[in-house]
């Protein structure tokens, strides 16, 4: 199997931060691919976060406009994502993976905000 490892989640109050990354498969081109955070919460369907093309132009899922930050280190094949005043509602599984064009994926880091 080719995943990503997904690593930082972690039990935070609301209003917190975290910081995740995702260490990707060296055999998918990284730095010429688009990726993407994805997360799943309990009894609902994976949803896109945010992504990345290889130039640097992020886009967001609109409920985490202006909270979250998506960012990328092509020489380390690693993806990031800068979670700031996080809420309860973005308690979920937290996975990356290239959009369009999807590799196996891993097991995620899990967030939970809770107070």
């Amino acid at each position: 199997q080719v995943h990503a490892v997904e690593s930082g989640g972690g039990l935070v109050q609301p209003g917190g931060s975290l910081r995740l990354s995702c260490a990707a498969p060296t055999s998918i081109r990284f730095s010429f691919r688009t990726m993407a955070w994805f997360r799943l919460a309990p009894g609902k369907q994976r949803e896109w976060v945010a992504s990345i093309t290889p130039h640097n132009i992020a886009n967001y899922e609109d409920s985490v406009k202006g909270r979250f930050t998506v960012s990328r280190d092509n020489a380390k094949n690693t993806l990031y994502l800068q979670m700031n005043s996080l809420k309860q509602e973005d308690t979920a599984v937290y996975l990356c993976n290239r959009p369009g064009d999807f590799f196996d994926w891993g097991q995620g880091t899990q967030v939970t905000v809770s107070s």
